[in-house]
């Protein structure tokens, strides 16, 4: 690759290589302040599908140590976007050491809060706005479950905000330090907040579940205890890579399950929403 940068982000050490400059100049910005790895665990690629296509409508084809063949390229105008996608793509189907949950997590007082669900149910909005509470983000993307210890550990990637959630917390933090703007994406807009300094400060120390959250956007407010056995089942969905550790992803999941209470709450509004998590914190 013709340009490269290296960022450590928790435990997790990621070499990004791209055929254009710009995609490494956006992601530089967004990490500014991010260790450097020894060695790098997982290695991105952000290459033309075409060698023509790195200079007539560019794009950009997401690629590294993990591939996905049909995955669809990118304009190179959403090349920040490649990235953190291929980013995601070599932790999903590569790492070993954690037990991913697709979630989000904020921690306060060494006891973190999970925050889990399908796409569009809030979790990252909710995150990045108790983030501006005086929570530490912990992460957006990927909760890491330590299998040996059953503690969470910090993995805190830029937080992927979209559409109306964009305005609502860039209100919330007038002086948190944006990507760029990314339109019309498969996703719709898009635009990455970089964690707070609090975030990068603690990122190699783990925090004790304390309760697992299903949130869900968009409804009127509601509460409700969630059994262990539902829990499992619905955290075995939101895994990527459960079947792949086997009895130890067996093993670590059950724990979780039976030592963390689990509570699902809707919410109509951003408020609504912290105020519950808050509650149950």
């Amino acid at each position: 690759m013709r340009h490269a940068f290296s960022v450590r982000i928790g435990p997790v050490g990621f070499r990004v290589g791209s055929d254009w400059r710009a995609p490494i100049a956006a992601i530089e910005a967004l990490y500014t302040g991010y260790p450097k790895p020894d060695i790098a665990d997982f290695t991105v690629r952000l290459e033309a599908p075409r060698p023509w296509r790195r200079w007539l409508r560019p794009k950009v084809a997401i690629s590294g140590d993990f591939t996905l063949p049909d995955a669809a390229p990118l304009p190179l105008a959403h090349g920040l976007l490649a990235a953190e996608m291929a980013m995601n793509l070599q932790m999903a189907i590569g790492q070993r050491q954690y037990l991913l949950l697709h979630a989000a997590t904020v921690e306060r007082d060494g006891r973190a809060i999970v925050l889990t669900g399908e796409s569009g149910a809030g979790k990252s909005t909710l995150a990045a706005l108790l983030m501006t509470r005086g929570w530490r983000l912990m992460g957006d993307e990927f909760a890491l479950l330590s299998p040996e210890t059953g503690m969470i550990h910090a993995f805190p990637r830029a937080i992927s905000l979209k559409n109306a959630a964009i305005a609502v917390v860039a209100a919330a933090a007038p002086g948190g330090r944006w990507g760029p703007m990314m339109a019309a994406t498969p996703k719709g807009d898009i635009r990455h907040l970089r964690p707070d300094d609090r975030a990068l400060a603690a990122m190699e120390v783990p925090a004790l579940p304390a309760h697992l959250v299903f949130p869900r956007f968009g409804f009127e407010s509601a509460m409700r205890d969630v059994a262990p056995s539902e829990a499992f089942v619905r955290l075995t969905q939101a895994s990527t890579n459960y079947v792949a550790l086997g009895e130890r992803g067996f093993a670590a999941l059950t724990r979780f399950v039976t030592d963390v209470p689990a509570t699902a709450i809707d919410y109509p509004d951003t408020a609504s929403g912290i105020a519950a998590v808050e509650a149950l914190a």
